[in-house]
């Protein structure tokens, strides 16, 4: 499903189709011709500024455009409803906002346009390919949609393929809401719940569109002939699990009846209905996406190219600059402990850290490790409800006996009988069912698990469609060749059966160093003091004494520790090798499959939302002290190293994404800006990327401002007529 964002301050398309159209009846009451009423007009070429604009020998090609009732009324249905129902907007201002921005985006069309066409005419490497006729060309064509599409490199471009194609998906997955409702209704099945999902998860790639012979393919399935479902392309990969004729037909005429409702398409018109595509509603539709690839195409293929190259001049000059600055301010920021702990809690792609304070007069209480800052993952093994009041029973013999020897071997014991199962049936019978068979793709039986009859994967468009040129982006920091570690069998009204195998810690532990080896190729899982991965550390569980050997009133925290060890990383190895996310590292590779094993086991939820873990600081922390001690130990031990402890939650198995040891000298590395920059991934690509996105984005912003200023003017380039929507503005007082 495409994913649709909403800024009324940088709106460049009207387009929604969401499913929201509710029949509100504020504002259906208005009649065919009300709604067809010209309430705005602009007309960029009356501005003062317009001679000196640059553009004004293309002045022709554009005319006074105009905003229609429909148009507003449509824009409110899709998306300013819910700034009134869900943020508490007066009808007033919201119809107010949404007419500027309608204003707004008219005004960037016409700019775009001009600048388009004289890119066309005069550049000879134009992305639109030079023509010197441009301009005659433009005007002797009829429609407005057969102009932007010249503009846009002709009906079979790219550009103009992801129109159609963002259309008819949005159209889809419309239809689609309703068809969901009425299967529900029939099977009598519903899915319910939900477990977090990883990063990217449906997100497809920003110019993917399905072709083929290099063609668009995918059409809108309405039921109905012409639009069927064998019709519809690659759509057919969509579709809803027990779809039918009869129940697409049902969803499509109740998303018409909602449209009709609302005036959006004629009761009394001659249209044929069940010809979506040609439904004047729908056109207007597809005009306003193709307004919106215009405004995009000149930000994106004229001005930000300008722009974007700047920041590579002179051997990435101004990049060092920003590289240095941020250096010496966070030198300067971050010399205290809590300055820094307060930074590592918005580290991410996008917010980097490139100093850390000398960390020499920490301590890891006993042990003679100075501790340092990093980040982790935990996975959380639970006790079950019953040990839980157990435990509940052993804290208050503790607190009334002070007998902490007595609670911790008991505890002990009741971590012994932990046994956990793979927490991802919800993934086959929640709110969607992600699952898949692997042998029936393209994976087969690569994949971890095969061999022992495990046959479900999840989020198979991602996993088997994210290669260059495929559909979707690749999940963040997630492998996904773990198979669902237990039996699974489908019923007959489309739930799932789902029975996971129980692990012990240790079964847990044989888990987590066969997967880490799998997804490395090798084995690269290497513990500590003999322990073996699926046998019992049986030498853990006879210990009675639980304080330090030189004080018998003091814990001694690395009694809680079951096991510990490292991932031996080959490359990327290291925080200062700038591969944190480098898809090729070692480092990447590992910290995904550890990710991954989160995501199947850990009942601590809160970590899957997170960049890189918790972060840990090399000082005292709000974490309980059996985690502190064992995270701040195997932190101080530095990237892919994992310690297991216990706790009064259950086992933590603790993994250390990655970990800062800049002493006193701070920067990450020395970057190498021409030889990485390109490489996804490295610290390099991400701040350059990071750069674009926030110094590109405020020039664009700042761009997109100067025009609206330059050519927004109220009754010279534009002119509303606020008396013909003033029944809108009303909508409070009814």
């Amino acid at each position: 499903m495409i994913k649709k964002k909403f800024a009324v301050a940088t709106m460049v398309s009207c387009i929604a189709l969401t499913a929201t159209f509710t029949g509100c009846s504020l504002v259906s009451k208005n009649s065919k011709a009300d709604m067809e009423q010209v309430i705005a007009e602009v007309d960029i070429k009356n501005s003062d500024k317009f001679e000196k604009s640059g553009v004004a020998d293309y002045k022709d090609a554009i005319s006074s455009s105009s905003v229609i009732k429909r148009d507003l009324v449509s824009y409110f249905l899709n998306v300013g409803y819910s700034y009134v129902t869900d943020n508490g907007y007066s009808y007033k201002d919201t119809f107010n906002m949404l007419m500027d921005a309608l204003v707004n985006n008219a005004v960037l069309t016409q700019y775009a346009t001009l600048e388009l066409l004289k890119d066309k005419s005069e550049n000879t490497e134009s992305t639109l390919e030079y023509e010197k006729d441009a301009l005659s060309v433009y005007n002797n064509l009829k429609t407005e949609k057969e102009k932007y599409e010249y503009l846009l490199g002709g009906e079979d471009s790219e550009q103009v393929q992801l129109a159609k194609y963002r259309l008819r998906s949005s159209l889809n997955s419309a239809i689609d809401s309703y068809e969901k409702t009425i299967i529900e209704e029939e099977t009598g099945y519903e899915g319910s719940g939900t477990r977090t999902t990883p990063v990217n998860l449906d997100t497809e790639q920003d110019d993917y569109y399905p072709q083929k012979d290099g063609k668009l393919d995918y059409r809108v399935y309405t039921g109905y002939e012409g639009y069927l479902l064998g019709q519809s392309g690659a759509y057919q990969d969509d579709a809803l699990d027990g779809t039918t004729r009869a129940t697409r037909i049902k969803a499509y005429n109740t998303f018409i009846n909602n449209l009709r409702g609302n005036n959006l398409i004629d009761e009394y018109e001659s249209e044929n209905l069940d010809d979506v595509l040609k439904l004047k509603y729908i056109e207007n539709e597809y005009i306003s996406q193709l307004e919106s690839r215009i405004v995009g195409k000149y930000y994106d293929d004229i001005y930000r190219v300008q722009q974007e190259q700047k920041l590579k001049d002179e051997n990435y000059k101004y990049v060092e600059k920003v590289y240095n600055d941020l250096l010496e301010d966070q030198t300067d920021n971050y010399s205290t402990a809590s300055a820094f702990e307060s930074a590592m809690g918005s580290m991410s792609s996008s917010s980097f850290i490139l100093y850390s304070p000398d960390t020499s007069d920490s301590e890891i209480a006993g042990t003679n490790k100075n501790g340092k800052f990093g980040f982790v993952y935990n996975i959380l093994l639970p006790f079950s409800a019953k040990q839980s009041v157990k435990l509940s029973e052993l804290t208050s013999i503790k607190n009334a006996d002070e007998d902490e020897n007595y609670y911790y071997i008991e505890r002990n014991s009741l971590l012994r009988q932990i046994k956990t199962e793979d927490q991802r049936s919800v993934w086959f019978n929640g709110e969607k069912n992600y699952s898949f068979k692997a042998d029936e793709t393209d994976i087969g039986g690569n994949y971890y698990g095969a061999s022992d009859g495990r046959e479900y994967l999840f989020f198979e468009g991602n996993l088997t469609n994210s290669k260059d040129g495929g559909r979707y982006k690749k999940l963040q920091a997630y492998d996904g060749r773990y198979s669902y570690n237990g039996r699974v069998y489908e019923n007959k009204d489309g739930s799932y059966t789902v029975i996971g195998n129980e692990l012990t810690i240790d079964g847990m532990l044989k888990e987590f160093s066969a997967y880490i080896n799998y997804v490395l190729g090798e084995n690269r899982v290497v513990f500590d003091n003999g322990y073996v991965a699926g046998e019992e550390n049986k030498a853990y569980y006879e210990n009675n004494n639980f304080y330090l050997a030189d004080k018998d009133d003091e814990i001694d925290y690395s009694k809680f520790v079951y096991a510990s060890g490292h991932v031996t990383l080959k490359n990327g190895s290291s925080f200062n090798d700038g591969n944190l996310f480098n898809p090729e590292s070692d480092r990447y590779q590992a910290m995904s499959a550890v990710n991954e094993l989160q995501f199947a086991y850990t009942t601590d939820t809160s970590v899957l939302s997170q960049y890189v873990g918790y972060s840990v600081s090399a000082y005292d922390t709000s974490y309980i002290k059996e985690f502190e001690y064992a995270a701040k130990t195997a932190v101080s031990n530095g990237s892919g190293s994992f310690t297991v402890c216990a706790g009064d939650y259950g086992w933590h198995l603790i993994y250390v994404t990655h970990a800062y040891d800049f002493g006193t000298t701070g920067n990450v590395y020395t970057p190498n800006w021409s030889a990485n920059v390109d490489t996804e991934g490295t610290f390099e690509n991400l701040f350059f990327e990071w750069i674009k996105s926030k110094d590109l984005s405020d020039i664009t912003t700042t761009r997109r401002n100067k025009i609206i200023n330059d050519y927004n003017k109220a009754d010279v380039t534009v002119v509303k007529y606020e008396k013909r929507y003033k029944n809108l503005l009303e909508l409070d007082n009814n």
